[in-house]
């Protein structure tokens, strides 16, 4: 009986020194959305220690003013016309933590010819000039 009554006080112990998110906020990782790909919604909850934990669509409810969410992915159509989107997140398990963003879509097609890897080996080096150690 001992025993059964360590064991549940451990397991309340447990649960009450668990961190619990405080606030959530978006981190980017480019400045637009583009059609026709998954654009990846990054949102972090701020713990009440300081700390940040990454959210997935587990924990957050993500709704949008246009596209489809597919987990933390937002995809928009290839023929998508509008010049943003209003993206907003909130937190399951409390949802007085939400946040709203604006997201602009990019306007121009991505159609640059980056270098090939051979292009990048074959190059001269630049004209900088090499210190010398004096």
């Amino acid at each position: 009986m001992k025993t059964l009554l360590f064991f549940t006080a451990l397991l309340i112990t447990s649960f009450a020194n668990a961190q619990k998110v405080d606030s959530i906020f978006f981190h980017l990782y480019t400045d637009s959305l583009k059609k026709g790909v998954h654009n990846y919604i990054n949102v972090d909850g701020k713990l009440s220690d300081g700390r940040w934990l990454p959210l997935t669509a587990k924990e957050i409810q993500f709704s949008a003013s246009a596209g489809k969410f597919e987990g933390n992915d937002l995809v928009l159509s290839p023929d998508f016309s509008e010049e943003k989107v209003i993206v907003k997140a909130v937190l399951r398990n409390n949802t007085a933590a939400t946040k709203e963003i604006t997201i602009w879509v990019k306007k121009k097609p991505d159609d640059e010819i980056l270098p090939t890897k051979n292009d990048v080996l074959n190059s001269k080096p630049s004209k900088r000039r090499a210190r010398k150690n004096q």
